[in-house]
This record gives structure tokens, C-alpha cells and sequence, in this order.
């Protein structure tokens, strides 16, 4: 079970579902429920198909599921529920679980459990990939809201928290993407500790490799700090726009000639709005990211709120490049990272940091134990062996 058609992998949780996909394709039948929410997305409905035994990938209108989430006010549950809860979902697991009786079910996001609950699912072995705790991320939004805003947010912190208390109670195994997602469940699950796992992203070390054949895609000969994401993202619009507003002046009034470029699909308007600013630019969705990584002079990661591994940050690592970015962004990546002694949320700090790069100041095997960090940490290949196993496990 899978919130969203994991392909393209073009976004942080499409990335991790789809390579878990495709691992598990080598060893499994696979019978995937899914929903799409971009219409887009359905020419690639064949890609996935080809992985599965059966698909169901019913499309999702995300204005009007807004609407339906409303429900979880009158019925006192998160709103994430509703959005997600539809009747031909659940009837077709109803139906594979008479016709095919599967002896293992992964679910992808904490949401999509509500598909697996129940006595009459537990003869099979179940393991939900939480990937970060989505609870607090809620809770970590509220305290930047204004009222209303702060309250819904701070409700749906509160209630999603008790729905992951009640899966992890009922489920066999718990995934989290890092180890520090892990531990923070572990001290309000209220379930044994060796029923919480960490399961590291990767990144397609291959892909995402240093090549200076790539077509530069800037057009001024310039020194750019490049931001990537998906730009409807709260969290990733918040960054940009911090660093556009109070960041990148201070960077700009030491190097005059260095641009910031936003590159990510579906930015919302205060994004947009940011191509306004001296030496800002803002791309939109691009064909590839690459190229746009491997001209810039290092990338930025001024994540204020970011829950597990950022794999925005790993593909610029991949790239051989230098980031400079918030504790927050780094969270996931091991403590003896020398990325992470660099993270700071001090603006001043931050802009310094970005000079030190551009002038060539940084520590000298910065980018190159960047790649090697990767290398060592973030294959998909053995990651995914890891949550693999917990299938596995009697």
C-alpha cells in the first residue's frame, strides 16, 4: 500500500517508495494499491504495473479530497485519514486478501495503515515504513503558523500521533529513515524499542555523478548557489524564501556577482514571487537537475523544518558538491559527517559559509568526502536489504 504512484522518482517519498518497489520485485509477487494525484502521472502507470502482479492506482483529485479530510473534524481523527480513506481501495484489499491470502504486506506512509488494520490482516506479517514521524513534522509546523492555522496544524499533530501509537501497537515492524526518526518514536510509541528500525535512504550513485560533459544550463558565467526540491512543499518554499530574503543579501554584498537559483517543479506564488529579488532566479520543473548540480558552485540546504534524509541533500553529494545548509537539513546523515559540523541556523553564519565556498575557503576534501560519504552510507541497493528483512523476520 502506497500513497502515491511511486514513479516518477522525482520527489523525495517517490524516490524511496519506487526503490523499494524495485527491490522487492526480484523477490515478491507484488499486488500494489495505490492513488495517483497528478494527472501527469498516468502515462507512467504501465512503468509501475510492470513491477506488480496487479495494480490498482486509483487517480485522487486533491481539491476535492481537501474537502473529504474535513471530515476527521466531526469524527475527531487526523485529517490525513479521510484524504486518503476511499471504499474502492478498501474493497480491493478485501478482495486480494479472500483471493490471493498474501503472507506479507508493506505499507508505505502511516496513513495508508488504515487499509491493514484489523484481526482479520494479522495471519500475514505487517510492516509499515513510516519514513520520518509525520507528527511531529505537524506539530513543528504549527509553531510557525498563525492562528488558525497553528491550531489545525497542532490538532492534526496531536491526533495523527495517537493513530501512530495504535499502528505501531498492532503492526510487527516500524521503519523510520533514519536513525534519529527512530529514537524519537521510540519515546512516545509506547511499544517495545526492537520494534523500531531505521532504514536509510540511498541515492543512484551512478545517475547523480560528477560529469562536466552536462550542458550548463546558466547563461551568465557566474558563481551560483543552487537550491533543488519540489517547490510546492511548505517546508522546501519556507527555505528558499528565508534564504532569498535575509541570507542571500548578506552573501551578495561580499560577492556581487553570485546568483541564487531555485530549481523545482510547481512552485507556489511566494516562490515565484522571489524571481523579483536582484540575482534570484526561480526555474520551475526541469527535464533533469543535474546539469543545474553540477555548474553551481555548491548548494544550499536552509531547511528550518526537515524530518529524516533530505534527498535533496544526497544528490548533491552524489555530485561531488559542497552543501551548505541548517541542522535541520542534515539530521539524517551519520554524526561523524563533516557536513554536519558545518550546519548552522545563525543567517549570518550561514552567509559566511557560502562565501567561504565561493571563495574557495572551505575545507579542502569538502565536495570529494561528500561523493565518498554517499558511496559508503547511501546505496539503495543494501538499505532496502535491511527493511527487506524485516519481511523476512518469523
Amino acid at each position: 500500500m502506497c500513497h502515491r504512484l511511486p514513479y516518477p522518482p522525482n520527489k523525495g517519498d517517490k524516490i524511496r517508495s519506487f526503490h523499494l518497489l524495485k527491490h522487492l520485485s526480484t523477490r515478491y509477487k507484488i499486488y500494489l494499491g495505490t492513488f495517483i494525484d497528478d494527472p501527469v502521472d498516468v502515462q507512467h502507470v504501465p512503468t509501475v504495473a510492470g513491477y506488480c502482479e496487479q495494480l490498482q492506482a486509483l487517480s485522487l483529485a486533491p481539491r476535492r479530497r481537501r474537502l473529504a479530510s474535513l471530515r476527521g473534524l466531526l469524527s475527531g481523527e487526523a485529517l490525513g485519514l479521510p484524504y486518503y480513506r476511499d471504499a474502492r481501495m478498501r474493497g480491493w484489499v478485501a478482495q486480494i486478501w479472500q483471493q490471493v491470502r498474501p503472507r506479507k504486506v508493506l505499507v508505505y506512509s502511516s496513513t495508508m495503515a488504515q487499509y491493514i488494520q484489523g484481526s482479520e490482516y494479522a495471519t500475514a506479517r505487517r510492516v509499515v515504513d513510516f519514513v520520518d514521524v509525520d507528527s511531529e513534522k505537524w506539530r513543528a509546523y504549527a509553531a510557525q503558523q498563525r492562528w488558525p492555522m497553528s491550531w489545525l496544524y497542532a490538532r492534526e499533530g496531536r491526533l495523527l500521533r495517537a493513530f501512530e501509537q495504535r499502528i505501531a501497537a498492532e503492526i510487527d515492524a516500524a521503519v523510520f529513515v533514519s536513525d534519529a526518526e527512530a529514537q524519537m518514536f521510540r519515546t512516545f510509541a509506547g511499544v517495545p524499542a526492537a520494534k523500531i528500525h531505521a532504514a536509510e535512504n540511498g541515492v543512484d550513485v551512478d545517475y547523480f555523478a560528477p560529469d562536466p560533459s552536462l550542458p550548463n544550463p546558466y547563461p551568465r558565467a557566474a558563481p551560483v548557489v543552487v537550491f533543488t526540491g519540489a517547490m510546492d512543499y511548505w517546508a522546501n518554499a519556507d527555505a528558499v524564501n528565508w534564504f532569498a530574503r535575509e541570507i542571500f543579501p548578506l552573501v551578495h554584498a561580499q560577492i556581487s556577482a553570485a546568483e541564487f537559483w531555485i530549481v523545482g517543479a510547481r512552485p507556489v506564488s511566494v516562490v515565484r514571487q522571489l524571481a523579483t529579488l536582484p540575482q534570484v532566479s526561480v526555474t520551475g520543473s526541469v527535464a533533469d537537475i543535474r546539469p543545474y548540480l553540477q555548474h553551481a558552485a555548491l548548494a544550499v540546504a536552509p531547511l528550518r523544518i526537515a524530518r529524516g534524509v533530505q534527498n535533496k541533500v544526497l544528490e548533491a553529494l552524489a555530485m561531488g558538491k559542497a552543501v551548505v545548509g541548517t541542522p535541520a537539513a542534515f539530521e539524517g546523515l551519520a554524526p561523524a559527517t563533516p557536513l554536519r559540523e558545518w550546519a548552522t541556523d545563525a543567517p549570518a553564519l550561514l552567509a559566511a559559509r557560502v562565501v567561504a565556498v565561493l571563495r574557495g575557503e572551505a575545507p579542502a576534501d569538502h565536495a570529494q568526502s561528500a561523493r565518498r560519504h554517499v558511496l559508503t552510507q547511501h546505496q539503495w541497493t543494501s538499505n532496502m536489504q535491511g527493511l527487506a528483512a524485516l519481511l523476512e523476520a518469523a
